[in-house]
């Protein structure tokens, strides 16, 4: 163990207890998963536990609840954190505390969750690779990046694949950033749910089921999502069938779907490259399945689709009578769906046409739809720009 002192090397701080902070240096190899957990539990705030190059082979899951501590390996290629072995169910890494810096190591095959943190504001993702080397199977852990129930959320040049359901999920939140990323081959490429004041920028997802969505859900401990932006992304070819778990929300996700608001309040797309993606570019829906929480609004409410980049989408929609819809509109259908829901849902952009299912109810399917053109008023601005993202003094922590 090295010590470092952190206190300034004055008469006052030396006459005043200067606070001292340690690094812990954990190697791979015999016992990693007991010295791995002993400095997890024994850290101090302050502490950095750095791990060094290799793999390390781990039979249970990890927790942290201290606050302040940053975990620190060498590379999300060189230091990784393998759960093969794993014999619980749980998450690779489990996060509980407050201002945690999580950087520059890699989860791999976790049997739960890659790296879950939960009520833990301030809190970094930065360069964290979480895989499921298998590739896409239902069997794999929900969730690759999963932080929940928190304040001021950054996660930057992160990489996730083969979650069966979100590669990065942030829910039940407020103040986040996710940018710089690459979500691929997850059935949900970034989710943000449930969560207000986020901003999703310059990520690349690709070979997904449903490359971005923003939504929210009935009966959860926190409502209300929106002010969302989602801007200067990647959306591309997102194509790969839909490999969640039967019963699961995202099990309804269309193989093909590039961007979807769904009863979402306040969200703005704009300045997205989005290609490729079969059933459509930007999908803008009600909340499909009946429902008894009172609290819970069902339609997407003020959403902008801006002038984005789009191209080869639409022309497979996994939608009923697809085949059908796609001769209809010429052989594509225009990028911007809507299902028709909601009352002053939607704005766009006006070189970017869309259409719409003209569905009269809330829980009615496609297959009920009157499928035609849609004129949307001129593009409108939805979010709050100046409260959208997790604070700056974040940042502080990458170098």
């Amino acid at each position: 163990m090295r010590l470092t002192l952190i206190a300034p090397l004055t008469l006052a701080a030396a006459t005043a207890s200067p606070a001292l902070c340690a690094t812990h240096d954990i190697a791979a190899g015999d016992g990693a998963q007991t010295r791995l957990q002993e400095a997890l539990i024994l850290a101090e705030p302050g502490d950095e536990i750095v791990l060094g190059a290799g793999r390390f082979s781990l039979d249970d899951g990890l927790s942290l609840d201290v606050d302040g501590v940053t975990v620190r390996g060498a590379g999300m290629d060189a230091t990784v954190l393998d759960f093969t072995g794993q014999k619980g169910a749980g998450e690779g890494l489990l996060v509980t505390s407050d201002r945690v810096t999580l950087r520059d190591f890699a989860v791999e095959n976790p049997k739960g969750d890659g790296i879950k943190s939960k009520g833990a504001d301030d809190i970094v993702y930065y360069r964290v690779r979480v895989a499921w080397t298998g590739g896409p199977l239902s069997t794999n852990g929900a969730y690759g990046i999963y932080p929940v129930e928190s304040s001021n959320v950054l996660i930057d040049g992160v990489q996730v694949s083969g979650a069966s359901d979100a590669g990065i999920y942030v829910g039940q939140s407020r103040k986040i950033t996710v940018r710089n990323s690459l979500a691929q081959a997850n059935v949900a490429g970034i989710e943000i749910e449930n969560s207000r004041d986020a901003l999703v920028e310059a990520n690349l997802v690709t070979r997904n089921t449903g490359g971005i969505l923003v939504f929210d859900l009935p009966s959860l401990p926190v409502m209300g999502g929106g002010n969302v932006l989602v801007r200067d992304n990647l959306v591309i070819d997102n194509d790969t069938s839909n490999f969640a778990p039967p019963g699961n929300i995202v099990a309804g996700v269309r193989r093909g779907t590039g961007i979807m608001v769904m009863a979402n309040d306040a969200v703005t797309v704009e300045h997205n490259t989005i290609t490729g993606n079969p059933t459509a570019a930007v999908m803008v829906v009600a909340y499909p399945r009946a429902f008894d929480d009172a609290r819970y609004n069902p339609y997407p409410r003020k959403v902008a689709v801006g002038a984005n980049r789009v191209g080869g989408n639409g022309t497979d929609p996994q939608i009923g009578g697809g085949e059908q819809l796609v001769a209809l509109f010429g052989g594509a259908l225009p990028p911007v769906m809507w299902d028709g829901l909601g009352d002053g849902a939607l704005t766009v952009h006006p070189d970017m046409r869309g259409w719409t299912l003209a569905l009269a109810r809330q829980g009615q399917g496609p297959d009920e739809a009157k499928p035609a053109l849609a004129a949307f008023a001129p593009f409108a601005d939805a979010v709050d720009r100046a409260a959208v993202g997790a604070s700056t003094d974040l940042d502080a922590r990458l170098r």
